[in-house]
């Protein structure tokens, strides 16, 4: 038997010649038999057992969707109701801010404005009591000012004549004079 090395391997000399098995014409009808057997039982497995479970969850998970978008939607509408509540609240709470600020200045401007009633009559009570007091005092004063105006004019005539002068002259000058 003769023998050919090629590649490290040893090849005998038969003429064999190989091919690929799928493609083996004496197993062909065999194989296109196991094909078509294979194919329908797994037709049958998919149909029955794979599909209907793929279905269920895809039903399942488009049922979760809604039921999520559902909850979503009904919590933004909760927020929106929440945020307009707030709103509210909030625009009252400034109103009435608003209106008790409004009422203290009201208050405080009423006191204050009688505080100054109050201050003004005591101020124009001292001075009216002021300008009496004055009066009185201009009164006594220029009553005196003939009695002094008679000793001074007395006093003069006496340091300038040497003599002392007559009070009755003085009197009627001084009379004269005011007119």
């Amino acid at each position: 038997m003769a023998t050919t090395e090629h590649e490290g391997t040893e090849v005998s000399g038969a003429p064999h010649e190989a091919s690929f098995p799928p493609f083996d014409p004496a197993t062909f009808s065999s194989t296109l038999v196991w094909l078509v057997l294979t194919f329908a039982l797994l037709y049958v497995v998919m149909s029955k057992v794979g599909l209907p479970r793929v279905a269920s969850i895809l039903k399942h998970r488009a049922e979760q969707i809604r039921g999520d978008l559902a909850a979503a939607f009904k919590s933004r509408e909760e927020a929106n109701q929440a945020a307009a509540a707030y709103d509210k609240t909030l625009a009252e709470a400034k109103a009435s801010s608003q209106a008790l600020a409004q009422e203290t200045r009201a208050r405080v401007k009423q006191e204050q404005d009688a505080k100054r009633v109050v201050i003004e009559a005591e101020l124009n009570a001292k001075l009216q009591t002021a300008e009496a007091q004055i009066a009185e005092r201009k009164a006594s004063a220029m009553a005196s000012v003939g009695e002094i105006a008679g000793e001074a004019a007395a006093a003069i005539v006496t340091h300038i004549t040497g003599k002392p002068a007559d009070p009755a002259a003085i009197a009627a000058a001084i009379a004269q004079a005011k007119v």
